[in-house]
């Protein structure tokens, strides 16, 4: 019975049917080709009102007749939301609070609305409103703002906040217990410490903006050219910007010393992305006979309002004074974004966003204040102290019967046991971090490596989810050209001089029977595809294949000039054209990779412009082709293709090139591809599949008349464009396979295998195209060879994301790939969803991905599974997630250092993370645990001693120790043997590296928990009353000999306590032991107010003391012997 019962609303069968319907709709969209799966898109966008019928299979309701699906899955966390008193307190007020506060601030510092706006070249007098300056700000604060902020940042933690107060409560007579000094000092100290630290890092960032604000940049006037500062550049300045030479804010490209009328710039500060691009200049003022004409034209830029998105633009080019008025339409081709650097030619254009509105200021968010998690539950547990010692002051008060003005007494009471919450906590913490700093600094297995912040080492312990970069960061960003195959044989790296020798022999007969044969030229009439299949040489089809490698490409040969420093416009008779000297330009590093085989083995790219190029053979002869039509590669079409005509022959030949999901429909049938493809995938290459077609005169004059006529039309221009080039990709010759690796960086396979073995999950947030960033995943083994991959179709609504999640979530341990528009779609309408499915799976790759879609990430994954992240990352793309995450790790690598000094720690490579995290990372955090707790129990012990001492007199507020005792109790006489603490380790170095999974233990926290902390408030309880009691009972005639036996006993026993503590004894911590134990020795003939010196050289002094500290240690040692015998700790395995 129990079987037919619905886990969900019953539904009437239409809607079941409709909705089986839409499913089947969606999955059976299939084909390459533009707008096949467009129809069940639309139609479900206005069918989104029966979406909330149809349940994500994750949420309480099943989905459709899918029962056996819904069990599998656990259920997303439905929280109920508490109101009432029961909301105010269980944190209500803190959210009032901040609310109030953040509108305070938003009136405070109303933003400005963004806007369109016109500019008129060189006439910045003429805009209408006023543009922020052009200048770089990472400061946290200002001259005014810095002490306050600091303080606050400081006093907003409890511990601080209460040290404040107990300390100005001094300057009360009736409240004093004690000299000033003992509670003033110890605050002093750390707030010193801290403004220091803050101040140096502040200063540092001060430094960094103001080389970056006043470099020099040559603006065009009237006069001539002048020498501006960065951030003195206003909107309609006309900007010169030498090669080399990083653009100083967003502007719209209005010329250049190339020839061409177009410059490759490089945006790997801004996108993370490596290969060139190409911009070009606005026609318009490109075709001007000189640069002094731009002030000669009355032209203004009209550009939409400052946006996020680096990948759009919008504006028109208006020029007024022609006849008729020239208007020319400018997209993200025409526009220089601000942190990008130009690589090639000179290039002037015109500002259209400043300061804070460019797109690199935009997609950067404010760093914050970072907090470890441990600082957080040491603030936690300070409460539970808090509360602890109200509570005992309250009792205290209760017992002596609310005698006389007992709210004083309650008062000196909470003064008195205030030691509870000790304020050394603080300052051991911070010295401690200081110390592990050091010491990841000074690890020669991690050279090069800085801490930056030095607030958070522990955090290096805690981490779960660890969120990449991968240009730069697992990959070297380096191509190389592995592997060529044409079907029946293979070529590797150890065969290419076979291809030479074949291309050797293929250029030679074609000489000799161009020498044999009439030197006119006539084109051919009959496509050579129609003549009689004769099957080619091994020698022939390599020519083939190499020479098609050569022509389809993007890529630009460029020659630096010689000996013309000053010139920007160089004739073309002072250039070097010699191959020593040739540099290929291209918007990508695979095609580069491409075409420098090719002059490997024999066959080079001499020149090329717009509409020829040129190659040599290895005999030296030049081959020119005609570049008749290019169609560019884009993320829908996969495949980029050329169309050229042989000047030699006049053979016109279609070749094309792409990924092989593309390609494989388009070449005409063969047994091989598939298959080797994933043999090639599988080794980590990335694949090209290239094919030809050749075609006769009229054919192409056809297909141009076609594609001319697509092109202008204004409704769904890139469909028909789209379907005219289709007609060509029939049946085409298939050639050949390419192979390119992208290089990984040393020890990325092991470093990531040790750091899921340690329980961590890495997610690999890229800008790059979807097939590279699977390819490196699968190379560098983020996806295990026999893991599923879950590629994540492209969405536009949320009908289809609904399906798309519904789709994937059948799938099992499988790793997924998403775009990042398909993210965007699934955060907008399944947040949660997506984040509790995403966080199961063993691997997450997010391809192009912008900036601040990283930083999203970060932070969702910080909010739905409350774990700490770290971010890692090399580019200036990655700066906002680095200060998203818990703990951001810059890579100080070929795109410059923008990553590594926003980060809060700078490596030098990616292996390195590998000890970072494993050695330091856990070897800080169990320190501090350690440290922080002994600390407590250092303060708790002397408080249960007051306790006891004041119960036994009648429930005085007197203290038991005065004055100097107190503060040599917390600093002189236990401070280094407590600090030495932090020399402590539980197993080697070696150790923590081999066995990773000691790692995983750390993220439960078990370290620092309320458990262990009630054991240590045991610990104390024992001690304390133990002490005072044993001093009490053993003491003759005068008080005085009380305070000598237990504080004598006292100390001794915090010295064995931290000897019990230690895992691993350094020499510094027994000289640390023996320094304090000198200390106080030697201290007791000045104390004469406290000590009776005559009565602590006796033998019954010695003895009693002696016994009291064996009866509180001796237990714990035991204690700690049979633990170690009946249940070892996971490290102790290892070490034994």
């Amino acid at each position: 019975m129990a079987d037919q019962i619905p886990l969900y609303p019953v539904r009437s069968a239409a809607a079941v049917a409709a909705a089986n319907r839409k499913r089947a709709a969606y999955f059976s969209a299939a084909g390459p080709g533009p707008g096949a799966d467009r129809p069940s898109r639309y139609q479900l966008e206005d069918e989104s009102a029966h979406l909330d019928e149809m349940p994500l299979m994750m949420s309480e309701e099943g989905f459709e007749n899918d029962e056996s699906d819904y069990h599998t899955l656990p259920r997303a966390r439905i929280t109920r939301r508490k109101r009432g008193l029961e909301w105010f307190v269980c944190g209500g007020w803190k959210f009032l609070c901040t609310s109030c506060c953040d509108w305070l601030i938003n009136i405070c510092q109303r933003k400005r609305e963004l806007k369109a706006r016109t500019v008129w070249l060189g006439c910045p007098e003429k805009c209408e409103e006023k543009h922020p300056r052009n200048s770089i700000k990472n400061q946290k604060y200002n001259i005014f703002t810095f002490i306050p902020g600091v303080l606050y940042e400081q006093f907003k933690f409890f511990l601080n906040l209460y040290f404040l107060i107990v300390s100005c409560s001094q300057f009360v007579p009736a409240l004093k217990i004690g000299y000033l000094y003992t509670y003033w000092a110890p605050l002093g100290f750390v707030l010193a410490v801290t403004i220091m630290r803050e101040a140096v890092d502040e200063f540092r960032r001060f430094q960094r903006d103001k080389e970056v604000n006043s470099q020099l940049y040559s603006k065009l006037t009237v006069r001539g050219k002048v020498q501006v500062k960065s951030s003195d550049i206003q909107v309609g300045d006309l900007i010169i910007v030498e090669k080399n030479q990083r653009i100083p804010s967003d502007m719209v490209f209005l010329r250049t010393s190339e020839k061409a009328g177009s410059c490759f710039i490089r945006t790997d500060q801004l996108d993370g992305e490596t290969d060139w691009k190409l911009k070009v200049a606005v026609s318009c003022t490109q075709r001007l006979p000189a640069l002094g004409d731009l002030f000669s034209i009355n032209a203004y830029v009209y550009a939409q309002k400052p946006q996020l998105d680096i990948h759009s633009f919008e504006g028109t080019f208006t020029r007024e004074d022609s006849d008729p008025p020239v208007h020319e339409s400018l997209s993200i081709e025409n526009t220089l974004w601000a942190s990008t650097v130009v690589a090639s030619g000179t290039v002037i254009g015109v500002v259209i966003y400043t300061g804070r509105e460019t797109r690199s200021v935009m997609n950067t968010s404010n760093p914050k204040n970072k907090v470890g998690l441990l600082d957080l539950e040491l603030n936690q547990l300070t409460k539970a102290l808090f509360l602890a010692l109200v509570a005992l002051s309250v009792v205290m008060v209760t017992l002596q019967g609310f005698a006389g003005p007992w709210y004083r007494s309650l008062f000196r009471f909470l003064l008195l046991f205030s030691y509870i919450i000790p304020i050394s906590l603080r300052v051991n913490l911070d010295m401690g971090k200081a110390a592990y700093g050091w010491m990841i600094m000074k690890d020669e297995h991690i050279p090069g490596t800085v801490v930056r912040t030095s607030t958070i080492p522990e955090e290096l312990g805690r981490l779960v989810y660890l969120l990449t970069d991968k240009t730069g960061t697992l990959t070297q960003n380096e191509m190389v050209f592995k592997r060529l195959h044409l079907g029946t044989v293979s070529y590797g790296t150890d065969t290419m001089d076979e291809i030479q020798n074949h291309l050797l022999n293929a250029y030679a007969q074609t000489q000799c029977q161009a020498g044999g044969s009439s030197t006119i030229s006539t084109p051919p009439r009959k496509a050579p595809s129609s003549a009689p299949k004769v099957r080619k040489s091994v020698s022939s089809r390599v020519h083939e294949a190499v020479k098609a490698v050569a022509l389809c490409h993007n890529v630009t040969p460029v020659y630096e000039a010689r000996g013309a420093a000053g010139e920007t416009e160089v004739a073309e008779a002072d250039q070097d054209f010699s191959d020593d000297n040739r540099t290929y330009q291209a918007s990508s590093p695979d095609e580069v990779a491409l075409v420098q085989w090719t002059e490997s083995v024999g066959l080079t790219l001499v020149s090329r412009d717009l509409t020829s190029m040129q190659l040599r053979t290895p005999s030296g002869q030049i081959l020119t082709f005609c570049i008749l039509q290019t169609f560019p590669f884009t993320s829908e079409s996969k495949r980029m293709g050329v169309i050229v005509r042989d000047e030699a022959t006049a053979e016109i030949t279609f070749y094309m090139k792409g990924a092989d999901v593309a390609m494989a429909s388009i070449v005409q049938y063969n047994d091989w591809l598939e298959e080797e493809c994933g043999n090639m995938a599988r080794e980590g290459l990335r694949t090209l599949v290239v094919a030809k077609r050749a075609l006769t005169e009229e054919q192409y004059q056809d297909f141009e008349s076609r594609y001319n006529q697509a092109k202008l039309s204004l409704h769904d221009r890139t469909l028909k464009v789209a379907a005219v080039v289709e007609s060509l990709e029939r049946e085409m010759e298939l050639l050949c396979l390419t192979g390119v690796e992208d290089q990984l960086q040393a020890d990325v396979r092991p470093t990531l295998e040790m750091l899921r073995n340690a329980g961590i999950k890495i997610w690999m947030l890229t800008g790059d195209k979807l097939e590279t960033a699977t390819c490196i995943a699968k190379s560098s083994h983020l996806v295990s060879r026999t893991q599923d991959t879950h590629v994540f179709r492209p969405v536009t609504s949320r009908g289809e994301a609904h399906l798309e999640l519904n789709a994937f979530r059948r799938k099992h341990d499988c790793a997924l790939v998403i775009p990042g528009d398909a993210l965007e779609v699934c955060l907008k309408y399944y947040e949660h969803e997506f984040v509790e499915l995403a966080c199961q799976c063993p691997a997450v790759v997010c391809c192009r991905c912008s900036p601040t879609q990283k930083a999203h990430i970060v932070k969702l994954l910080q909010q739905h599974t409350g774990r700490r992240t770290c971010a890692i990352g090399d580019g200036g793309n990655d700066v906002s997630m680095i200060q998203a995450a818990d703990c951001g790790i810059g890579i100080e690598g070929k795109e410059g250092r923008q990553a590594s000094l926003a980060a809060d720690f700078s490596i030098t490579r990616f292996k390195h993370v590998g000890r970072l995290l494993m050695v330091h990372g856990r070897s800080s955090y169990k320190r501090s645990a350690a440290l922080g707790q002994f600390v407590m129990h250092r303060g708790l012990i002397i408080s249960t001693m007051q306790a006891v001492f004041s119960s036994v007199f009648y429930f005085a507020s007197v203290p038991l120790y005065q004055g100097f005792l107190m503060v040599g109790y917390a600093t002189v006489y236990t401070m280094f043997p407590v600090f030495s603490l932090v020399l402590d380790q539980d197993v080697k170095p070696e150790m923590a590296m081999l066995y990773p999974e000691l790692y995983k233990d750390l993220t439960k926290g078990r370290s620092l928990s309320f458990k262990t902390f009630l054991v240590w408030v045991l610990i104390s309880i024992y001690q304390g009353g133990i002490l005072m009691f044993g001093a009490l009972v053993l003491f003759e005639s005068e008080f005085v000999h009380v305070v000598a036996i237990s504080f004598t006993a006292l100390v001794l026993t915090e010295l064995l306590m931290v000897a019990l503590t230690v895992r691993t004894w350094h020499w510094l911590m027994v000289v640390a032991q023996l320094l304090s134990l000198g200390c106080y020795v030697a201290s007791l003939a000045f104390l004469n107010e406290y000590f009776d010196v005559a009565f602590i050289t006796t033998v019954t002094f010695v003895w009693k003391v002696s016994a009291i500290t064996v009866v509180s240690c001796l237990p714990l040692y035991v204690l700690k012997y049979l633990k170690r015998k009946l249940s070892p700790p996971s490290y102790s395995k290892l070490s034994s």
